[in-house]
């Protein structure tokens, strides 16, 4: 027994002294780590630099082939134009407007780029009620009181137009001085108590295939964006309107750039930005201008007279079939345009000019394209009498014709009538109202009460987001002045002047009761009130 506690007592000594062994063993090997850990952090930190210079930031160079002094003349005069529209929607054609995605619309339903052409930059689904839809585009300042020349499409339908300034947060209400939708373009001004930097206009007409142009505007909303291209083409007709020759260009254009300049090397204007071809929404290098002596020539009549007047003699004809030379030989004709159609009682029909005439000359000036033919007449005042020789059965006559106003030879494809002077007022606040008839009143429970119907309201308008006017609402005051008739709404509206209060009281329908509210807000400017 005696033996075998000794040799237990043994053991565990020996066990004991391994066990010494492995922890001093392991103190060592802490301290050894520990000492290179710390010689490391030492030597880090004892950097005493290098024998490296500094660099530095040199003074800035200009490149010798920039557009910067470019950007820098014309870009203040630039601005961003954004409106509150209300569309309506219109079936699909080949040539429509281009405008962003909508998230609504099934990509794979068009893929004909051309269908983009004349999208015009703005949303929305085509088989849908109207609706408002907050749109931007681009404008150029062409006089230092105000004046900005633009797209059409960009103010179409709008019911409020603000402008910003190229620096400037500051968002001014713009009023529309007129526009014009054969050739897209528009005029719109802006009150600022200071003198505006402008840009020059310069002459469409000495711009070649091939010259560098720049592009400025907000696609996409991002604003003084500049992009570089060259003149792609010239004259490129038969892809808008009849009075729509384009400048084609590759410099970026996108949505937002409409209404935009685009510029020569020279600083002048020579283009305003319109249109793209494209199968994505978006640049795909083919992009659309319309020349700036078109420009010049539009503003200058919608400042005078805020519509744009264009002369005819009523005749209708195609450029490819007018003008082809097989059949211009076999009538007898060495030049000109045959005519298809002459319009009924217009100032040919009266000069005896019939379908398939060729008109070879107008004002002695050869004909050789329709805009030969077009030109002249569209741009010579109404009344003037001009001296055309045409081609019948081979034949030589003549004939002089009086030009009448365009839109009077072609009353139903000629613009519309509304935009002429003399016609009703717009819609007001975007109120539309008409008289309160016997079957009206009854329709709406509203017998025995006196005032004007309410049958739509514009969205976005004044009418809808300031006073809450909804459709069946009978206006019966204006500002105290009993209103039982059009002719009376319309007096009182006329006597309201922007910055005043205005109270509508107003009869309106809810279950079974006809309640009496009080409308209430503050004019708003001219512009505003569509």
């Amino acid at each position: 027994m005696g033996e075998q506690v000794k040799e237990l007592f043994n053991w565990a000594r020996r066990r004991k002294i391994m066990a010494s062994f492995f922890v001093g063993f392991t103190l060592v090997v802490g301290i050894m780590i520990g000492s290179v850990i710390s010689g490391r952090v030492s030597a880090m930190k004892s950097f005493s630099g290098t024998d490296a210079a500094h660099l530095s930031v040199p003074d800035p160079i200009p490149s010798a082939s920039s557009f910067s002094g470019i950007v820098n003349r014309v870009e203040p005069a630039v601005v961003n134009n954004a409106t509150t529209q209300v569309l309506e929607k219109k079936p699909n054609s080949k040539m429509r407007r281009s405008k962003p995605a909508n998230p609504n619309t099934n990509p794979d339903e068009d893929n004909d780029p051309m269908q983009d052409f004349f999208d015009r930059f703005f949303d929305g689904r085509q088989d849908g009620p109207p609706q408002a839809e907050r749109s931007l585009g681009s404008g150029v300042i062409v006089d230092k009181r105000g004046y900005i020349l633009t797209n059409n499409h960009v103010i179409e339908n709008a019911t409020k137009i603000q402008v910003q300034l190229n620096g400037d947060t500051t968002r001014y209400t713009a009023k529309l001085v007129g526009a014009d939708e054969d050739t897209d373009l528009a005029v719109i001004k802006i009150e600022v108590n200071k003198e505006l930097p402008i840009a020059k206009l310069g002459n469409s007409d000495g711009v070649q295939v091939g010259d560098w142009v720049l592009a400025i505007g907000s696609p996409f909303g991002l604003q003084a964006t500049v992009t570089a291209g060259i003149i792609s083409a010239k004259d490129r007709a038969g892809m808008g309107k009849q009075f729509q020759r384009f400048l084609q260009t590759d410099a970026a254009i996108n949505p937002g750039n409409s209404g935009g300049p685009l510029v020569d090397l020279a600083g002048q204007v020579i283009g305003i930005n319109t249109a793209i071809i494209t199968g994505s929404r978006g640049y795909e290098g083919v992009g659309f201008a319309l020349p700036s002596n078109t420009a010049i020539g539009t503003y200058n009549q919608l400042i005078a007279n805020g519509r744009v007047t264009r002369g005819s003699i009523g005749v209708r004809f195609e450029e490819e079939l007018g003008t082809n030379p097989i059949t211009l030989k076999s009538l007898g004709a060495p030049n000109g345009v045959v005519i298809e159609d002459i319009e009924p009682g217009s100032p040919a029909e009266k000069a005896g000019l019939k379908g398939g005439d060729v008109i070879t000359s107008v004002n002695g000036q050869t004909i050789k394209t329709g805009n030969d033919l077009v030109n002249p007449i569209a741009q010579a005042p109404i009344g003037t009498k001009m001296k055309l020789t045409y081609v019948r059965d081979r034949t030589q006559k003549e004939a002089t014709v009086t030009v009448e106003d365009r839109t009077h030879v072609f009353p139903n494809t000629a613009g519309r009538m509304g935009d002429q002077p003399g016609e009703a007022a717009p819609i007001e606040f975007g109120l539309h109202v008409d008289n309160l008839t016997h079957d009206r009143a009854q329709r709406f429970s509203m017998d025995g009460k006196k005032g004007v119907i309410v049958t739509d309201v514009d969205p976005a308008s004044f009418a809808q987001d300031d006073l809450n006017f909804g459709r069946g609402d009978v206006i019966s005051e204006i500002n105290h002045e009993p209103i039982a008739s059009l002719d009376d709404y319309r007096a009182a509206v006329s006597k309201l002047k922007p910055g005043e209060n205005v109270v509508f009281k107003v009869l309106r329908r809810q279950d079974d009761r006809v309640l009496t509210v009080f409308l209430s807000g503050v004019v708003p400017a001219d512009n505003e009130k569509q």
